[in-house]
């Protein structure tokens, strides 16, 4: 690994961690007003293949959810990594919201649209 870091580009709603540059990974979201607090939906966590078993994928995901918490949004896990990562670090767990079919909907709603534009 030569230099690795995480960055948050909000206008493609993702954070991605890249190698000298070149993007190797993404965190992807959407926000969420659920009218109670903002929240961030993670929808979809994925590492390059060939950068695979390097806890690189763990890094993404602290540095996405530590922005998300900073942010003071409630972090609504869809993504399995996502899911699996804030059941591992119990830090998290307070910033945690249950994924709720309105969540999904939304979800769902916001990729079909994005689909099509």
């Amino acid at each position: 690994m030569s230099d690795i870091t995480v960055r948050h580009n909000p206008e493609r709603q993702r954070f991605e961690i890249l190698d000298a540059g070149n993007r190797i990974g993404k965190a992807a979201y959407k926000d969420y007003d659920g009218g109670t607090a903002p929240q961030r939906i993670f929808y979809h966590t994925v590492i390059n293949e060939e950068y695979g078993g390097q806890g690189l994928a763990g890094r993404l995901a602290a540095v996405a959810l530590d922005s998300t918490v900073d942010a003071g949004m409630g972090i609504v896990p869809v993504c399995p990594f996502i899911k699996k990562f804030v059941a591992k670090h119990s830090e998290y767990l307070g910033s945690v919201v249950a994924v709720t079919p309105a969540h999904l909907e939304f979800l769902e709603a916001a990729l079909a649209a994005r689909t099509r534009a």
